[in-house]
């Protein structure tokens, strides 16, 4: 079952997805930094939310999130 990567509270409603570090098909471990949020003034890694390979990227570079929205999704191992 997929591991779902998401957007952590970072008090803000204004989170944009900046930059994936990493593409489908890649392999992380927990705790990596797979995805860079940007807010107001300030960017913000989330960290692999377990080892295994990256599934899919489901937010893009410059895409608008929400608190809770899954980005992305990993294959544990």
């Amino acid at each position: 079952m997929p591991v779902p990567i998401t957007a952590a509270d970072l008090g803000s409603d204004r989170v944009r997805v900046s930059l994936w570090y990493v593409r489908p098909g890649e392999h992380v471990y927990e705790g990596d930094r797979v995805v860079e949020l940007l807010l107001p003034g300030a960017t913000f890694d989330v960290a692999s939310p377990a080892t295994g390979v990256v599934a899919e990227c489901l937010a893009l570079n410059g895409d608008p999130v929400e608190i809770g929205t899954v980005l992305g999704t990993i294959h544990p191992e």
